[in-house]
C-alpha cells in the first residue's frame, strides 16, 4: 500500500496536489494554535504544505518555521522560514513553543514512522511548551464510509472508496474537485488508532497527553514528560 495522486499540476510524493491545496483555506486550526501559543511565539509547522495554515498563524503575530517534504509545496508559503525536509529527519537544533503536526500524519501505518514524528516533535519543543496533533480517533476512523465529504464554495472533497485491508488499517481515495473542470484523487492508508495506542506512541518519545482541544477529540495537546 503506498500514498498516490492523479490530476493536473504536480503531485507531492504523498498523493498530493499543489494546485488542489492552494485552494484549501484554514478551517479554524489558528484559533485552535492560539489556545496552547503565547502570543507572538514560535511555532514549527511539520507539513505545512502550501501554507494553508501558516499564513494565518503570521497573521495572527506568530513566528512560524515551515517544513515540508516538498519543494514545489513550500514555494507557495510566504512569510515564514521554510525547510525542505522529511520530518522524521528533521534536526534544527532550536525549540519552539508550539510544535504542529497535522493532517492525521501520525495515523501512518508504519509503526517506524509513526515514532520518527513524534521523536522529531519531542526534540524541537521547549520544555513547558506543547506538541499539537491531530489524528483520527477511533471512532471518527470507524464512521468512514464512501460519499463521506463536504463543499466548500468552489471545492468538494469526497471519500471515492474505502476497505479495510487488514484489522485496523483503512486504504481510502479521496476525490477532489475545483470549479467544473478540475478533479484530483489521493489514495493513501490509514492506522486506527485508540487512545491508548496514541498515548502509548507519545510515551515512548518522551511525550504526555495532556488534554483534546475540540469537541471532535481530533486535535491533543501533548507536553513533554
Amino acid at each position: 500500500m503506498s500514498n498516490a495522486g492523479t490530476g493536473p499540476g504536480p503531485i507531492t510524493p504523498d498523493g498530493s496536489s499543489v494546485e488542489f491545496y492552494s485552494q484549501l483555506k484554514a478551517s479554524g486550526e489558528p484559533e485552535i494554535v492560539s489556545q496552547v501559543t503565547p502570543p507572538g511565539g514560535s511555532i514549527l509547522e511539520l507539513g505545512s504544505g502550501v501554507g494553508r495554515v501558516t499564513h494565518p498563524l503570521i497573521d495572527l503575530g506568530f513566528e512560524v518555521v515551515a517544513v515540508d517534504e516538498s519543494p514545489e509545496m513550500l514555494a507557495q508559503v510566504r512569510g515564514a522560514r521554510t525547510v525542505a525536509a522529511r520530518v522524521q529527519e528533521l534536526r534544527l537544533g532550536e525549540r519552539f513553543d508550539t510544535v504542529m503536526l497535522a493532517s492525521q500524519l501520525v495515523n501512518t501505518v508504519n509503526e517506524t514512522e509513526r515514532h520518527g514524528l513524534l521523536a522529531a516533535c519531542a526534540r524541537h519543543v521547549k520544555p513547558g511548551g506543547a506538541v499539537l496533533i491531530q489524528w483520527m480517533p477511533a471512532e471518527a476512523h470507524d464512521r468512514w464510509h464512501v460519499g463521506m465529504g463536504r463543499r466548500d464554495g468552489d471545492v468538494t472533497i469526497t471519500m471515492a472508496a474505502v476497505e479495510e485491508v487488514s484489522p485496523g488499517v483503512f486504504q481510502a481515495t479521496m476525490r477532489y474537485t475545483y470549479g467544473e473542470d478540475k478533479e484530483w484523487t489521493q489514495s493513501f492508508s490509514s492506522k486506527r488508532l485508540t487512545d491508548d495506542d496514541l498515548a502509548i506512541a507519545l510515551a515512548t518519545e518522551g511525550l504526555r497527553l495532556n488534554r483534546f482541544l475540540t469537541e471532535d477529540r481530533t486535535w491533543v495537546a501533548a507536553v513533554p514528560a
